[in-house]
């Protein structure tokens, strides 16, 4: 019997999902698991000094070849990564050929690094049978020295200098190139490139569709090395040993280029070139003329491309088709063979139309639908085998001691090859290991088996080190993030039973005995008195203390960390929620239920009983603990304080009535506290036999509330700032080892350097912790009804109960993406009269935070990761109404 709420499985990207599910590797064999951005990774930096910018920068892309995945612009590879397809361009203007896209380095950026250009993920299943992709390209020179020059110049406390500053799109003076994918089966992929004149005179371009392969073959010797040869000049053979035969067909062409993925040495570092043909000679055949009658004759090499030189009418657009297969045909373009592409954009349109919740408006299922689309076309290949890193040379820079001794080395047994969803192709093109947690929520919903797929994969052997930490992020191995991996896992479940009507038991049994070597690791190496007070440095939220918490503070003093331990209190419900769903099916699961229970209660003793809350203030803090005994709290109200809420859950009359072992455990447990005097955290009881289960009661939740719903303070027309505006005009300092450290509101781009300096949780609003809150709220809000109701927004008199309050920040989240009366989205700032144009007026940017006072998106412009959340709040807003 269907539920209410779940998909409709009569389509045929639903049955494709079906399909896949059945596969070892629930993949897509070709997908868009090309990176917006190789160059300036970690995984590429051979340096002695760990300085992955400065020794591949965009400027050496083009010309040097890469050791560990690939680049380009709208483009695909196959599941490994051995052959990919891109566009290259030239607008006859600028001094490079468009085969990537541009942006600062760390050090090039007043706010850290940032893409600097205009694209767009339009549109994906997936399965990937259809995808849509759009880039803006300008007529004139690309403004790339005016970027790099005023962005140095300007200071942190200065607005970033953006594509959008420097003139170039105005007037129009632009094209829509638009890159569409239609898959006939896995196997044959139809290609449409329409490039759209949206100025107001004829002007010209150069398209270069590319095709090429990884250079292996710099690790295994030329005996292996593929190959893509001249058929005819409509097609070419791409030989490979392992993924064999491709063909790429395309129509009527200028010319056809060949070269090789070469590094060009003579260039780059004043060694001669083994042969000519190097990975840059298209650029330098496109823009100086260099060597283009050899790279037409030379009918085979491992990087081709067919070259359109086109001039494009004002208002006009130009089209073409190519078609990447495995099967050999005469007939690569038969009658009627663009109707593939409508074809499939109707599945696509079908697919969606049985995801949005019927109640949606047209703009909701826009931005829920382009969410999705981020989230697929940030999956990418990514590939980092520490100790072959370590222990290896690129050819350039020798083995050395440093990089032995260097990042990461510890991690010598990762060693990662796989398809991941990333942040944000381009500005974070690695995965992040709560940022994993809060993608695969959204997942969930379009395809939970991948969803399941990639949570499960950070828990393997090969990313999980020996004691059970989990990698933080390439930069830094060893770095602590959020452990949110068990609620994760919960809400995959969950969405997948009430979507598709699966409980997958086996899914939630096989991540909870990897969870639970996690929960171990915290346990042990992360509550230095074992005391449940836990430590964790920046538990991924950057600059939000007063100084680098990931810093060994002088002396014997220890940060001991409210947000770490409110963290693992909500470890360990979520574990101990995992373990009773299981131990309903299977009761052997029941007595480590029990062991979770106990752990939250120890947790919840220590962060209420042991000095992180302050009752003068009514909010919990950081402490710093000077030898072990003084001690006093960093009183600074941030996100820190308020995660304590996140820790709630609801244990259903069901299971007491069905687990009677646990339920005889917890009283037992609980009476023996209540007779000894000790703590118990708050556990009130509904009518319906129901237990409440948080790490703060209800009076303290309504302590917390009034901050979170204050406007001076937490309350944005946006959501919940990461940082209580009252340090706008109040800042606090400390003095620590003779310096003095400062913490104050910072709503927009960080002025701090910390981290990199690209993020700031000194004040702007972010997704992943609003969708928290919000979840939190549900979860209150659904067990005590109106009997609690809080001001909200404090100061305007009215009172609303838990899960009203929820939707009221729900809809403050949407605030910032929904048009207004004005046709204008918040999030665009400044740049909504580009935005407000009829070409323009449905693209959708997804920032990685927004400034919390104007709500202009912020830092990478691309995060669907964890902002794609906004999908899940679309449908579950419009559930609930």
């Amino acid at each position: 019997m269907r539920g209410p709420n779940m998909i409709n499985n009569d389509n045929a990207e639903i049955k494709r999902l079906e399909a896949n599910a059945t596969k070892e590797v629930p993949l897509a064999k070709w997908g868009p698991y090309l990176s917006e951005r190789q160059w300036g990774t970690v995984r590429e930096d051979y340096s002695k000094n760990g300085d992955a910018w400065n020794y591949f920068p965009h400027d050496h892309a083009r010309s040097r070849a890469y050791r560990w995945g690939e680049d380009g612009l709208g483009g695909i590879s196959d599941i490994n990564q051995q052959m990919c397809f891109a566009i290259a361009l030239w607008n006859g203007k600028d001094p490079i050929l468009k085969e990537r896209l541009f942006g600062m380095g760390n050090q090039e950026g007043n706010h850290g690094e940032d893409v600097k250009e205009l694209y767009y993920y339009l549109d994906n299943v997936p399965s990937h049978y259809y995808m849509k992709y759009l880039y803006k390209y300008p007529h004139e020179a690309y403004p790339y020295f005016d970027l790099i020059n005023i962005n140095k110049s300007r200071s942190k406390q200065d607005p970033e200098y953006e594509i959008l500053d420097t003139g170039i799109f105005d007037d129009d003076k632009y094209f829509d190139v638009y890159v569409e994918y239609a898959k006939k089966d896995e196997d044959d992929i139809f290609i449409k490139i329409e490039i759209l004149n949206r100025g107001n005179d004829k002007a010209a371009i150069t398209v270069l569709p590319t095709l090429w392969f990884y250079n292996y073959w710099q690790y295994t010797g030329d005996e292996s090395k593929p190959n893509i040869n001249f058929i005819n000049d409509q097609s070419v053979k791409a030989t490979h040993q392992s993924l064999g035969d491709y063909f790429l067909y395309f129509q009527k062409t200028n010319d056809i280029l060949f070269t090789e993925n070469e590094t060009n040495f003579e260039k780059l570092f004043q060694k001669p070139n083994e042969s000519e043909f190097v990975k840059d000679s298209f650029h330098d055949a496109i823009i100086h003329g260099k060597n283009y009658d050899k790279l037409k004759e030379k009918k085979g090499g491992t990087k081709c491309a067919p070259v359109y030189y086109l001039e494009i009418e004002a208002n006009q657009s130009q089209c073409i088709f190519l078609r990447l297969t495995n099967n050999e045909t005469n007939e690569s373009f038969e009658n009627g063979f663009e109707e593939i592409f409508s074809a499939r954009k109707k599945e696509a349109d079908d697919f969606y139309g049985s995801i949005h919740p019927k109640s949606c408006t047209e703009d909701q299922k826009n931005i829920q639908r382009q969410a999705f689309a981020g989230m697929l076309w940030n999956k990418q290949f990514y590939h980092y085998d520490v100790d072959r890193w370590i222990n290896t040379s690129d050819g350039i820079t020798p083995i050395s001691k440093e990089r032995k001794n260097g990042r990461n080395h510890r991690w010598k047994y990762l060693k990662n090859q796989d398809i991941l969803s990333m942040p944000d192709n381009w500005e974070y093109p690695w995965y992040a290991a709560w940022d994993t947690a809060f993608h695969c929520i959204t997942l969930a919903i379009i395809d939970p088996v991948f969803a399941k797929h990639q949570l499960t994969l950070l828990m393997r052997e090969w990313y999980m080190d020996p004691q059970g930490q989990l990698p933080a992020y390439e930069w830094n191995l060893s770095d602590v993030n959020p452990p949110l991996h068990a609620f994760a896992a919960l809400q995959i479940y969950k969405t997948e039973q009430e979507l598709y009507g699966k409980s997958d038991i086996v899914f939630l049994k096989s991540i909870f005995q990897k969870l639970i070597i996690n929960f171990t690791w915290w346990i042990n190496r992360k509550d230095a008195d074992g005391n449940s007070i836990f430590e964790g440095g920046f538990l991924g939220l950057d600059n939000i203390g007063l100084f680098n918490r990931s810093m060994v503070l002088p002396g014997n003093t220890l940060l001991e960390q409210a947000d770490g331990t409110s963290w693992m209190g909500m470890y360990a419900l979520d574990m101990m929620n995992i373990a009773l769903t299981i131990a309903l099916e299977d009761v052997s699961f029941e007595d480590t239920a029990t062991k979770f229970y106990e752990h939250f209660v120890m947790i919840a003793e220590a962060l209420n009983e042991l000095g992180l809350w302050n009752e003068e203030d009514k909010f919990f803090y950081d402490v710093l603990s000077l030898n072990k005994s003084q001690a006093f709290p960093l009183k600074i109200r941030s996100l820190i304080g308020l995660s304590a809420m996140f820790a709630v859950t609801v244990v259903e009359k069901e299971v007491f009535d069905s687990l009677h072992d646990f339920t005889k455990r917890m009283k037992w447990f609980q009476n023996y506290r209540r007779s000894n005097n000790l703590y118990l955290p708050s556990q009130d009881r509904s009518n319906t036999e129901s237990i409440l289960l948080s790490l703060v009661d209800k009076e303290r939740l309504q302590y917390l509330c009034a901050r979170l719903l204050d406007e001076s303070e937490f309350f944005s027309n946006g959501g919940i700032r990461a940082l209580s505006k009252f340090y706008q005009e109040n800042p606090y300092s400390l003095q620590l080892g003779g310096t003095t450290y400062s913490i104050e509101y910072d709503p927009g781009d960080s002025t701090s350097g910390m981290f990199g300096g690209n993020s700031n949780w000194r004040g702007p609003v972010w997704m992943p912790v609003n969708y928290l809150f919000i979840n939190a709220f549900n979860t209150f809000g659904s067990f005590y009804g109106d009997d609690v109701k809080v001001e909200c927004p404090v100061g305007s008199g009215k009172y609303l109960n838990l899960m009203d309050v929820g939707k009221e920040i729900t809809h403050r989240l949407l605030h910032i993406f929904e048009k207004n009366d004005q046709n204008e989205r918040v999030t665009n700032g400044p740049y909504n009269w580009f935005y407000k144009k009829e070409e323009n007026k449905d693209l959708l940017l997804f920032h990685e935070y927004f400034h919390g006072d104007t709500l202009r998106g912020l830092g990478a412009s691309h995060q669907t990761g964890w902002t794609g959340l906004i999908a899940n709040l679309i449908h579950e807003l419009n559930m609930q109404e």
